[in-house]
């Protein structure tokens, strides 16, 4: 059956309706930043660029690098617009837009992010880098998914009973990262650890301006939480629907951060933009290999 016209909008020219792409323009290995000005900090280590677009906050580069063409797409902030993207990826890849149909033999896009976060342990620092072994989701978008085959109940179990999780909040999903795609970025280098996905910036990852916190202690929480070999290195609001979303569609996803900021002492980078321009290059030089 085909997929009606108001769940599968495409634009008139047959892209897909938020990315604004077509299939032709995407590469199998995609390369997802939050912020659309970091795509060329990264296509300008390309050696050719055959493709640019750009809607809304979705900014899109195909080119090569050392001979691997390679898509970088800004994915903006938020829960909220990795579903965007990572529905929309898969419908390129895996529909046929003019049939509108499912198709039979299946594409699986290795995607890996590239990010910035703050870390929640004294023992990494800023401008190290994380590999998200889990994502841990407590901002509930999963939950609108049938998750029951992807999720880790009994580590599930152990934070929701560590944090007194609030019953009246989604239930905490924790998902693995790829292990086929860690293996490739793995390094001496790289610090280890689930991730926290927040919905929000500010009250949901422990900030305070001018509301009270429900929890004022969630993020001590966060920091402390230990089961068996896993603990929380990081929080930031997309890893942990990356990984749901590419295990439900089956896609190879792995998430990595540049730490620019340490909430467990307090310091930030001296120098952000220098950390991640290395995130960049040891990814790059990791992605040939796939």
């Amino acid at each position: 059956m085909s997929i009606k016209n108001s769940e599968l909008i495409l634009n008139p020219d047959g892209s897909v309706y938020h990315l604004n792409l077509k299939p032709e323009d995407i590469a199998d290995t995609i390369i997802f930043v939050g912020d659309q000005d970091r795509v060329e900090k990264i296509t300008k280590h390309f050696d050719s660029i055959e493709f640019s677009t750009q809607k809304r906050e979705f900014k899109t580069q195909t080119g090569y690098y050392k001979d691997r063409r390679i898509t970088v797409l800004s994915t903006g902030i938020g829960p909220d617009n990795i579903d965007i993207v990572l529905n929309e990826l898969d419908a390129l890849v895996n529909i046929d837009l003019k049939t509108r149909k499912p198709k039979t033999d299946l594409t699986s896009l290795n995607i890996i992010r590239i990010g910035t976060s703050g870390s929640l342990q004294a023992d990494i620092p800023v401008d190290a880098f994380v590999m998200s072994t889990h994502g841990l989701d407590i901002n509930g978008m999963l939950h609108f998914y049938q998750i029951d085959g992807i999720s880790n109940p009994e580590i599930e179990d152990a934070f929701i009973e560590h944090t007194n999780w609030d019953k009246n909040k989604a239930r905490p999903i924790i998902i693995n990262n790829s292990k086929y795609l860690e293996k490739y970025f793995d390094g001496s280098e790289v610090f280890k650890g689930m991730t926290g996905t927040a919905g929000g910036f500010y009250g949901p990852q422990g900030r305070v301006l001018r509301l009270p916190l429900h929890d004022a202690n969630l993020n001590s929480k966060l920091d402390n939480f230990s089961h068996k070999d896993f603990r929380i290195a990081n929080f930031e609001m997309e890893t942990s629907v990356i990984y749901g979303l590419s295990k439900l569609l089956g896609h190879e996803a792995l998430s990595l951060n540049a730490i620019i900021a340490n909430r467990a002492t307090g310091d930030f980078s001296e120098n952000p933009k220098k950390t991640v321009e290395k995130l960049i290059i040891y990814a790059l030089e990791r992605i040939v290999n796939i």
